[in-house]
């Protein structure tokens, strides 16, 4: 069993609404170490929403952009907990960029219908969520498209029938 190095940063990645933000915010409370979201991180350091980069400046920038802020929060010397974007391991070199680090990367594995049950409370949040019509089809396809990414995660976690608090207790009794 792998233990947890000072060195090491925590990575959670997993679709939108898996809960990489919120178990993200637990298991750094935990570790006593801090955590960071890498949309608010990408947010503050352009001074706009993740909303208004993918409406004024588009997908692509808003990849490019992402690509920079992973590798520059990787590079950090503090161990922290960092949430990706559900995208985030799915462009560029992203997932490689990861895979390649020396930090325990861990996808939070979550069903279709709680995906569907936490989404379809937010969709005006997500910009790529907007405009579907039929959520649960778009969630099954798209989750299909991006679980080759995700599997590259070092851990799986299934989140299914757990609270948020019982996934961080899981990925914590791991590491330590």
């Amino acid at each position: 069993m792998q233990q947890f190095s000072l060195k090491s940063s925590v990575v959670l990645m997993g679709y939108a609404g898996s809960g990489k933000s919120t178990v993200g915010r637990l298991l750094a409370q935990k570790l006593a170490i801090r955590h960071q979201d890498l949309d608010t991180f990408i947010e503050e350091k352009q001074q706009q929403s993740i909303a208004d980069l993918f409406k004024n400046r588009g997908e692509i920038y808003f990849r490019k952009i992402e690509n920079q802020m992973l590798a520059e929060v990787l590079s950090y010397d503090t161990p922290c907990v960092l949430s990706l974007g559900g995208g985030t391991p799915c462009y560029g070199n992203n997932a490689q960029l990861i895979a390649n680090s020396q930090h325990l990367s861990f996808y939070l594995q979550t069903n279709v219908p709680t995906l569907v049950a936490r989404l379809s409370k937010e969709i005006q949040q997500r910009p790529l969520l907007a405009a579907v019509e039929d959520l649960p089809t778009y969630i099954g396809q798209h989750l299909f498209e991006r679980e080759h990414y995700y599997r590259t995660a070092k851990h799986i976690v299934s989140t299914t029938g757990k609270t948020p608090e019982e996934v961080a207790d899981e990925i914590y009794r791991f590491l330590t």
